[in-house]
């Protein structure tokens, strides 16, 4: 018997001391956004974008690309990573099914933006949710356990500072 453990099971995925986020003025952040499961990656998407914003990135600041699904962020990513921002956010969803299709898309994207994040000189952020069911997606795109989207800005902002004071 194996036991889940969530790990937003005690933490809502948009509360965070807004003290903490650097001034994102000036900065450049892409996304791109899987069309799969679009019900949940818009929620994620536009929490994402309001984020970016309330915390001083301009909305033309945050070029945005789609890609049909979970699996092609990779290369969405790493063609993004080569136009003008200082971070990319990936974002999708996947849903456990009925076959075990959900563990190759979820291991191969985990890998492959890991990839990237380890060998690129911008960082790439993780927003792929995998989930066992709609709800758990509904619950973590704005929903009871907050938007993943949300967490997914906050981390881009503070790598982007990482890497500026890095460079001084």
């Amino acid at each position: 018997m194996y036991l889940y453990t969530m790990a937003t099971k005690n933490h809502n995925l948009s509360d965070y001391d807004t003290n903490s986020v650097p001034d994102a003025t000036g900065m450049k952040i892409g996304i791109v956004v899987a069309e799969w499961n679009e019900n949940i990656t818009a929620s994620l998407l536009e929490g994402a974008k309001e984020t970016l914003v309330k915390h001083g990135v301009k909305p033309s600041d945050i070029p945005i690309m789609t890609v049909p699904g979970s699996f092609e962020l990779i290369y969405g990513a790493s063609q993004m990573l080569k136009k003008k921002v200082d971070a990319v956010i990936a974002i999708g969803c996947v849903i456990r099914g009925d076959t075990p299709h959900d563990r190759y898309i979820c291991q191969g994207t985990t890998y492959g933006l890991a990839h990237l994040n380890a060998t690129q000189e911008k960082p790439v952020i993780y927003g792929l949710i995998t989930t066992l069911d709609m709800q758990q997606a509904e619950d973590r795109a704005g929903g009871a356990m907050g938007n993943k989207g949300d967490e997914c800005a906050i981390t881009a902002i503070k790598m982007v500072d990482f890497k500026r004071k890095m460079e001084l």
